[in-house]
């Protein structure tokens, strides 16, 4: 079964957003300067919004994300956790930048390897990013998309993830998401996962969160992890 990807988001939609407004979390279209890293793991659970007529525990996964600059221009980085299709993924992947250090918009392509569901894959990604001065915060406006293509099978699952993040002038962070996404054979999806990120020590902060289905998944959620960069 194929997607029609522009049901995910419009390209016109993804340029408009992208060249309205430096993200903090996972760099998307920064690179991470060399010598510098991001890590960040959690804990996620979800509950059906259809209550039937017995309580069912949660679903619940973990997930872990690396990042670091081997140079100015490279960032390497590890991705673990869960795939657009829901099963289990390990993927390392490069990414470097298509725009010089001073353009004002960012982007970035990447490419990934690894497995998912114990399959080998590969991920292409490109992300668009610019950031923003708000008074006294500062903030940015990211769109990332991957493609995660099974090298034995060619089957393609698609996301788009948009990303608006304001940081206050006491460093607390506040996160609005829209994640895409259009798994091979299951129907494109659509979530809200708004986060509020607390300092909690030398370059650690708490991620508290959360989301909610839109459509194609019937789902809400929690979300609790840790960030670290160094």
């Amino acid at each position: 079964m194929s997607h029609d990807l522009s049901a995910l988001c419009p390209l016109p939609l993804l340029l408009g957003l992208a060249t309205l407004c430096a993200g903090e979390a996972a760099a998307g279209a920064w690179p991470r300067p060399a010598g510098q890293g991001f890590f960040a793991t959690d804990a996620r659970l979800s509950w059906p919004r259809v209550i039937g007529p017995e309580v069912q525990p949660p679903g619940k996964y973990y997930t872990g994300y690396l990042e670091y600059g081997l140079t100015d221009r490279i960032t390497a980085g590890l991705d673990l956790g869960r795939s657009v299709s829901g099963n289990g993924k390990t993927v390392g992947f490069l990414r470097v930048p298509l725009t010089r250090p001073e353009a004002t918009l960012k982007v970035s392509v990447e490419l990934g390897l690894g497995r998912i569901d114990g399959a080998p894959v590969i991920r292409p990604g490109l992300s668009i990013g610019r950031g923003f001065s708000w008074g006294d915060a500062s903030g940015w406006l990211a769109v990332d998309s991957l493609a995660e293509i099974g090298t034995s099978t060619g089957q393609l699952d698609a996301k788009i993830d948009m990303t608006f993040g304001v940081t206050m002038p006491n460093d607390w962070k506040y996160l609005l998401q829209l994640q895409t996404g259009a798994p091979y054979g299951d129907p494109v999806f659509a979530r809200l996962a708004p986060s509020v990120v607390i300092p909690i020590g030398p370059d650690r902060y708490v991620d508290i969160g959360g989301h909610l289905g839109l459509t194609g998944d019937n789902t809400y959620g929690l979300k609790l992890g840790v960030w670290q960069k160094f």
